[in-house]
């Protein structure tokens, strides 16, 4: 099986060797264990996966809530020859309905799932009947309500382990506390799992916390200290675009990103900065997940995360690449009472909750019993107009109605076109026949796409199509959804738009079933986790990564050595000794006579343990000598 293993490592995926850690995740999985893997931000999580599963028969079901990852991992695969679906918030059901039946007739071999997909009939059905090897779950600290993104449809898991008993699930996190981790192993039902947690510390990453009232001054000395690509983390969308114009003045090539930008600017931001044509990319918490650029020698924080999972995950990707990086933390008092406040208040009350909710349901003319699983185009800003409430408390209980699992919001949610022939290929002859005008449109479409347009939904370019045919964008968009409307094709136009699904129907806002207990206990979590985030920027006595370890709760004496506290306490030390110093050959110029045996009563050599260390290195170095009477004296 090793042998194997490693196979499929070098020929599919083009490494040579495994990652620690990842080989024996590998080697559990394949002998049919259950498994929990903890491995730092990089560490490699998908292949720990990927692996077991291309070494056996049959389809792995990989559970997770990142539709772009989702997305990005599908692609590689099957940029890698490997077939490979993925159904999630915002399919259209025929979309679904054949991408399910292709992970039960087709040869593929991995289906990607996002949660709240787990506790449909559509999906549980033709899971029943699919051959599963594995099941992996991604992100699994969101199963937790002490984690710090909890997601009820987590729970669904353990559900559809029932249909596939003896079947291993492997569970896979960067960032999970104790607690979260038992839990972790609890609520999936892990039998006797093997677990395998990686250290937490990062001995090439040098953690250090600034404090400045100017925070973009000190980001721009830093920037200029610390050479290579750099990503600067800040809270809103609009401080991204200011930050980095003022970044081109100062002549620091950088470029901006949030989930309110255009799917394709998005993209080619991201792969400028990743081939190191733009250095810095200023962005919110939106940037940063899936994307593999090990040579990142800086990531600097603007505004406080909400917590240490948060900060950890994105300082970690932060020198992959195991060389020299800098993860910095700028903040100034003010930042660390907001912080503190907006964790009291990311809990609304319960009255509040229901009014937002019967907000929605009038906003997208939902009846009560009706909705589940229905998708809309989602603009906060235009919703918290019409109905005339805070932004903020609007965005904080649309969180809580999703950790509840009402709801499902999707802040960057981006679906290209896909289409589909839902007749054969008589039927379409006989359609281009009695269609004249729609003829070309399908001819390119045969001649583009081929006959795989009959088996799978394949993604479109409608922009491409008009090109080659002559005609507007809008033109094919209207002729595509004519064909769509007869039944000649499944048409789905590109979305990406942010995405609100309703994951139940829609109750009555009145008896709307919240756990009230269960929110107070995650509001004191939040509070919490918020006060750890401040704890670790005013602290200056334990080394930052052995206070972060500690969180997860690793215990180490390790210190890092690097970081902003190891680096003032070396200072401290070096000038505490050449104090130390100064005060024996002080005392030996004036001719005071001490030995090993006596120097603890001369003053300022008290510190016993630190005096006979530094007269030891005097000694070693040359400075003072021992005569034959223990009498120290100076070496002339």
């Amino acid at each position: 099986m090793k042998a194997q293993a490693y196979h499929i490592l070098q020929t599919v995926f083009g490494y040579s060797d495994f990652r620690p850690a990842q080989l024996d995740i590998v080697m559990a999985s394949l002998e049919g264990r259950d498994c929990l893997a903890l491995l730092p931000t990089g560490g490699g999580k998908s292949i720990c996966f990927q692996v077991p599963a291309l070494a056996q028969e049959g389809i792995c079901i990989v559970i997770s809530p990142l539709i772009a990852l989702m997305k990005d991992q599908v692609d590689n695969l099957r940029k890698r020859g490997v077939l490979a679906a993925a159904i999630y918030s915002g399919m259209g059901r025929r979309e679904i309905d054949t991408v399910l039946d292709n992970c039960i007739y087709g040869n593929y071999r991995f289906l990607y799932v996002s949660p709240e997909r787990l506790k449909t009939e559509l999906f549980i059905e033709r899971f029943k009947r699919m051959k599963v090897n594995l099941i992996a779950v991604d992100e699994a600290h969101c199963i937790s309500q002490w984690g710090y993104d909890f997601r009820p449809p987590y729970l669904e898991i353990a559900k559809i382990r029932e249909f596939h008993p003896g079947i291993p699930c492997l569970a896979l996190t960067a960032s999970a506390t104790l607690q979260v981790k038992q839990d972790i192993i609890d609520k999936l039902e892990m039998k006797d799992p093997a677990v395998f947690v990686r250290s937490f510390s990062r001995k090439n990453l040098s953690y250090s916390v600034r404090l400045a009232e100017n925070k973009l001054e000190k980001a721009l000395e830093i920037l200029q200290k610390i050479q290579g690509a750099a990503i600067v983390y800040v809270r809103n969308r609009k401080g991204t675009k200011e930050i980095a114009s003022v970044l081109n003045r100062m002549g620091i090539s950088a470029t901006f990103y949030h989930a309110g930008l255009d799917n394709q600017i998005r993209e080619t931001r991201q792969n400028e900065w990743k081939q190191n044509r733009i250095r810095v990319m200023v962005a919110t918490n939106a940037f940063g997940m899936g994307i593999d650029k090990p040579d990142v020698r800086l990531v600097l924080h603007l505004d406080l995360p909400e917590n240490l999972e948060n900060y950890y995950q994105e300082a970690g990707r932060a020198g992959r690449d195991e060389k020299k990086a800098y993860a910095v933390l700028i903040t100034h008092q003010q930042d660390l009472t907001v912080l503190e406040e907006r964790s009291a208040t990311a809990y609304p009350p319960a009255d509040f909750l229901k009014k937002i909710y019967q907000s929605l349901a009038n906003y997208f003319r939902i009846a009560v019993g009706s909705g589940f699983m229905s998708s809309f185009d989602f603009d906060l800003s235009n919703f918290v107009s019409t109905y005339n409430v805070e932004l903020l408390s609007s965005y904080n209980a649309l969180k809580v109605l999703q950790e509840e699992g009402l709801l499902e919001l999707n802040e960057s949610f981006f679906s290209p076109s896909t289409m589909k022939f839902l007749v054969d290929q008589s039927k379409i002859y006989e359609f281009q026949i009695a269609n004249a005008k729609l003829d070309p449109l399908v001819k390119i479409l045969l001649r583009s796409y081929g006959g795989e347009l009959f088996m799978d939904f394949l993604k479109i370019q409608e922009g491409k199509l008009a090109k080659a045919l002559n005609l507007s964008e809008q033109d094919v968009i209207r002729m595509l959804k004519h064909m769509d409307k007869v039944g000649v094709i499944a048409y789905n136009q590109r979305k990406d738009q942010p995405q609100i699904t309703f994951l139940t129907e829609r109750y009555d806002a009145g008896k709307l079933p919240l756990n009230l207990r269960r929110i107070e206990e995650r509001r004191r979590n939040a509070i919490v986790k918020a006060a750890a985030m401040v704890t670790y920027v005013k602290q200056k006595t334990m080394c930052r990564s052995n206070q972060i370890s500690f969180y997860f709760g690793e215990d180490t004496d390790v210190r890092c050595g690097i970081c902003d506290v190891c680096i003032a306490q070396k200072k401290e030390q070096v000038n505490e000794e050449q104090h130390l110093k100064n005060i024996i050959i002080q005392n030996l110029k004036r001719g005071t006579l001490f030995s090993i045996h006596n120097f603890q009563e001369l003053p300022g050599l008290e510190d016993e343990q630190n005096a006979i260390k530094v007269l030891r290195e005097m000694e070693e170095e040359g400075l003072i000598v021992t005569a034959p009477n223990g009498i120290y004296k100076l070496n002339l």
